[in-house]
Parts: structure tokens; sequence; C-alpha cells
């Protein structure tokens, strides 16, 4: 099995759709990565991945909304084409067996929040499709 994990921040809010009588949650994620090039020039690079969540809980839907950071990990898959203008690109796709909201982004109003202060995402235990047994200790799930 190949596995794929990103923290990154959600490109916009995400879509619920149902297919063929299951309900699947669609968002992108964007993880930038800044470095220095060999002159030492200050450089940032981000990679999207699109993640695809099947899952009967789609209550968390309403907190995946743009800005917001995510942990995510799952199968991924890669697709190769050519654009409008000719040029070979390619797009990298998830399916989510894990996703854990971490929060930050903004609140709405400009301001950014941390994980700290948002007790919904800190506290958010990690979600997993099919559903994990609930127990007391969360610690077992932490990615990290």
């Amino acid at each position: 099995m190949i596995k794929l994990q990103i923290v990154g921040n959600l490109g916009k809010d995400c879509i619920v759709k149902e297919v063929n009588g299951k309900n699947v949650i669609n968002f992108s994620v964007a993880h930038t990565e800044r470095y220095k090039d060999g002159q030492g020039n200050q450089k940032e690079r981000t990679t999207w991945v699109e993640c695809a969540y099947w899952t009967d809980r789609t209550t968390v839907s309403q907190y995946l909304i743009k800005g917001k950071m995510v942990y995510a990990e799952g199968s991924p898959e890669a697709d190769a084409y050519t654009n409008k203008e000719g040029v070979a690109s390619a797009t990298l796709r998830m399916r989510v067996q894990n996703l854990q909201l971490l929060g930050g982004g903004t609140d709405g109003q400009g301001s950014t929040q941390g994980a700290a202060s948002q007790v919904g995402y800190a506290q958010a235990p990690a979600m997993r499709t099919p559903p994990a047994p609930v127990n007391s200790s969360m610690d077992d799930d932490l990615p990290f």
C-alpha cells in the first residue's frame, strides 16, 4: 500500500455530494514549502492535493472551509494530462482514510486563529473510514 500524508490549508470550502447512494466530501489541500535556492534566494513551492473523503459522517463538512488547516492521509493517485496551452500537467489526488481538523485559517472577520484557540479543532479526534470504535484514550489516534 502507498500512503500519502499532508498537512495544509483548504483552498476552498468543501463540497458534499451523493454518488450511488454514498456520501463523499471533496476538498483541496495546499502545502507550501519554503526553501533557499543555490544562490540563497528565498523560494516557495505549493503542492495541491485534491481529496475525496467517502464517509457517512458528513457533519465534519461544516468545518472544512477555506483557510482551515487539516491533516489528511490516504491512498494517492496521479493523473497526467495536457492543459489548454498544450503543456503537460498532472493532478495529485487522494482517497482520504484519516482526517483530522487542526484549526488555523480565519474566523470570517479576517483575523487569524490558531489551533489552540479553536477548541472544536484542537480536540477533534481523528476521523477514519470506516469509523473507528470510540475510546477514551485519544493519544493512540494522534498521527505523530
